[in-house]
């Protein structure tokens, strides 16, 4: 779902010190240590000025002229500084100082002070830079779009912008040398990605001209502000911004783009690794367990994930069939799934609006039924997008989150390449992951809950967040979905694709597996096309971990609720216990489990 730039993804170090105090040990201090609660507000400034993009996507446009470069070493040193002295400054905080709200406060900012400095130590960040799908470039080229976080309303928003485009041309240049330096130093894309990053490229340094041979910036993505600018603004603010911005991408912006192509189909693609998984860098290995770590909040190791992986594969086939011999499939399920993969039945559309409006009927069908489970709903306002054309290709679907003060909607984007060929089965499920009650309910929720820091209404744990969201998907039939078994197969289908990355994300970055077999075991297992298999396996070779979070939480969430109702009986209430798991934002998968334990004994 997201993507948040620098590792603010965090973990815990070892799962056993996530636990907060027991209820015996719990602080009786009721008043909020103030001094506390100035370092939280304090730290959360300092990230927004750290990373001012993370700042542009929550709605706040105090740094939106800002674009440091992440990529040089006085950054790299700066930020060091600032996760350590804040790591030093929470010991001036015993416990017994603060309120229960408190201390998981100061439990989860010293975990984001650890990962932090843990991602730091590796050298990922500054000679990988860009890949096909998760870097910040791509983000800037959402903001670029005009659609995105990035506003576009007034005279000084677009003269940000441009403030912005020039130290993000810097940036550009930087992200150049230091993937040159990375082939020296081994730290290089494999193969197959630097080809998708190309096309990215290629396109961004195509400047279209008029008959009479005149450059013609209007079709360029960075030019989309000035082909939307308000008229509301004078004639004298048009004709300086109109030449400012041809400028900008001229003389800057296409120079660097065609310049990092050029080096892209070259030389980085000749220097590029045959093999897939980040084992085949310096400190691979330790960096993939850094990341198994960073994204599932455990302390699960490569090889225990990957033999999790493989039984809920083989349970989720057994599933599977049933959903086959219901709809009277004769054959095996391989078959089965190439039967799905080219029903025609199941690709109804013709034009990418009538899928959009697809997912706004599944909303209308689950609405009903919401309250039965949710007792807390987001004030928050969300649409369903295509994704932009620029980065569609490539891309998976995925919420945006709306603004902090709930004025900008979340957004559920969803690609849409050929609309003649998008296959609906797995449409119910996906609104539910993507939309509501998942990312949509979660973000939200955490961003209007007036009672938590502002520094956690934004942080992101992959495997709770990630977790929450796959764990909705099962509660289709409880909203009045999946009365049709090619959805439910859907949903079937899109845990197995999560039970799936267990195995080949584990098998690529861990096991020596080559994306061909991991295409091909994907292939055997689920009833992705093709094209969004391979896209998917280039994901996670691009993001090693990201993929592993999905499972791990939604598993630890079925396991918390399960709990819960076996000790509370008729206690248990279903609404209660998404409130529960919802109220502190986004948490470690220990805490939540502390958590849960301490409301069930409550309850009891």
């Amino acid at each position: 779902m997201k993507k948040i730039f620098l590792s603010l993804v965090i973990s815990t170090i070892v799962f056993a010190s996530c636990k907060t105090e027991s209820k015996e040990e719990k602080s009786k201090i009721s008043v909020p240590n103030i001094a506390f609660n100035q370092l939280l507000n304090d730290y959360n400034e300092g990230k927004l000025e750290l990373n001012p993009i993370n700042a542009t996507s929550t709605g706040d446009n105090r740094f939106n002229d800002k674009f440091p470069n992440f990529l040089s070493d006085e950054y790299a040193l700066k930020a060091k500084d600032f996760f350590t002295t804040y790591k030093i400054k929470l010991n001036e905080f015993p416990k017994d100082s603060l309120t229960e709200s408190q201390q998981m406060s100061k439990a989860i900012l010293a975990w984001d002070c650890n990962m932090m400095l843990q991602q730091m130590s590796f050298k990922n960040d500054q000679l990988l830079p860009i890949n096909q799908m998760w870097s910040i470039n791509l983000k800037v080229g959402q903001f670029a779009s005009g659609s995105s976080a990035q506003p576009f309303k007034t005279v000084k928003d677009y003269d940000n912008w441009l403030s912005r485009l020039n130290q993000y041309n810097i940036w550009l240049q930087s992200a150049k040398k230091r993937m040159q330096q990375g082939i020296k130093e081994g730290y290089v894309l494999p193969k197959s990605l630097i080809k998708k990053v190309i096309p990215q490229f290629k396109g961004l340094a195509k400047v279209e001209k008029t008959s009479e041979g005149v450059k013609d910036f209007s079709k360029h993505l960075f030019y989309t502000p000035i082909n939307n600018i308000p008229e509301s603004f004078s004639k004298e603010d048009q004709k300086r911004l109109i030449v400012a911005y041809s400028e900008m991408l001229n003389d800057k912006l296409i120079p660097s783009f065609k310049s990092l192509y050029e080096f892209l189909k070259e030389d980085y693609l000749a220097a590029g690794l045959e093999s897939s998984g980040i084992d085949a860098i310096p400190e691979g290995k330790d960096y993939y367990n850094h990341a198994i770590k960073n994204y599932t909040t455990t302390t699960m190791t490569a090889d225990e994930i990957h033999e999790l992986g493989l039984k809920e594969v083989a349970r989720i086939l057994s599933e599977m069939k049933k959903v086959k011999k219901q709809v009277g499939f004769d054959g095996d399920l391989k078959a089965f799934f190439d039967y799905v993969r080219n029903n025609k039945e199941l690709m109804p559309y013709t034009k990418p609006q009538q899928i959009i409006n697809n997912f706004n009927a599944i909303h209308d069908r689950m609405k009903p039924q919401l309250e039965k489970l949710f007792d807390n709903k987001p004030k928050t306002d969300f649409i369903v997008k295509q994704t932009e054309k620029f980065r569609e290709a490539s891309a998976s679907a995925e919420y945006n989150p709306g603004s902090l003060d709930g004025t900008r909607p979340g957004v559920f984007y969803t690609p849409i390449p050929d609309a003649s060929k998008y296959n609906v089965f797995s449409d119910e499920a996906l609104f539910l992951h993507e939309a509501i009650p998942g990312h949509h309910y979660q973000i939200s929720l955490t961003q209007e809950n007036k009672s938590l820091p502002a520094f956690r209404k934004t942080l992101w744990y992959s495997a709770y967040g990630e977790g929450w969201a796959l764990y909705t998907e099962s509660l289709g039939k409880e909203l009045g979905l999946y009365t049709d078994p090619y959805q439910y197969f859907g949903m079937l289908g899109m845990e197995m694709h999560r039970a799936i990355r267990l195995v080949v994300d584990t098998g690529i970055h861990a096991k020596g597996w080559s994306r061909e077999k991991a295409i091909q075991y994907s292939l055997d297992n689920e009833a992705e096309s093709e094209a969004s298999i391979i896209s998917e396996i280039e994901r996670y070779m691009a993001n090693p971990g990201q993929a592993l979070s999905y499972k791990i939480g939604q598993l630890k969430i079925r396991e918390l609720r399960e709990k819960a109702k076996k000790e509370l009986g008729d206690k248990f209430d279903i609404r209660q216990f998404h409130n529960q798991v919802l109220e502190t934002g986004c948490i470690p998968l220990a805490l939540l489990e502390d958590k849960i334990d301490q409301w069930i004994t409550s309850i009891k």
